[in-house]
């Protein structure tokens, strides 16, 4: 092939991947999971379907090896569980700020650990705080990217504290 052909064989290929990638997006939904690697769908099945698109997300992440994705998406989880337990009790108030926004999760992470209203158990008082720290480092720490060890270190951890979050909020 001559140098002419290969250089316009080269320009026809850019441009079929240019339609392609035009015309071929994913989908505009979550698409389900395919493993259960972090959490299990029975574990939110019948919640919210944010919350059971949270964890499909999750597990997705995960099993394509998106650690710090993944660990944002695990954070995002505990804090939206913990939103919901407090509106499950009527006292979303306690954790809003003067305009009525809620806080964030270090302040959220304190609250509920403080909160009379419920009591949290003592496996899930020890989870929320590791899980909180490595959702934090993937999502603000510029240098930190997680590893599948560090999600694999804190699943146990998790999956205790999303079902009690979930019994809390009167979920499940």
């Amino acid at each position: 092939m001559s140098s002419e052909a290969a250089q316009s064989a080269a320009q026809l290929a850019r441009g079929l991947q240019s339609l392609v990638d035009q015309s071929i997006k994913p989908p505009s939904e979550t698409a389900p999971s395919a493993a259960e690697g972090v959490i299990y769908l029975s574990m939110v099945r019948g919640t919210r379907g944010y919350l059971v698109k949270l964890a499909h997300q999750i597990n997705g992440t995960y099993a394509s090896g998106w650690h710090d994705a993944c660990a944002v998406m695990i954070r995002r989880l505990v804090e939206t569980l913990i939103i919901e337990t407090y509106e499950a009790h009527g006292v979303q108030d306690r954790i809003k700020d003067k305009n009525g926004d809620y806080l964030f999760l270090r302040d959220l992470v304190a609250l509920v650990l403080a909160e009379t209203t419920w009591t949290i158990g003592r496996n899930a008082r020890k989870a929320l705080p590791k899980i909180k720290d490595l959702g934090d480092k993937a999502a603000h720490n510029r240098r930190y990217n997680a590893h599948r060890e560090d999600i694999d270190k804190i699943l146990e951890d998790l999956r205790t504290l999303v079902q009690e979050l979930l019994s809390l909020s009167k979920l499940k």
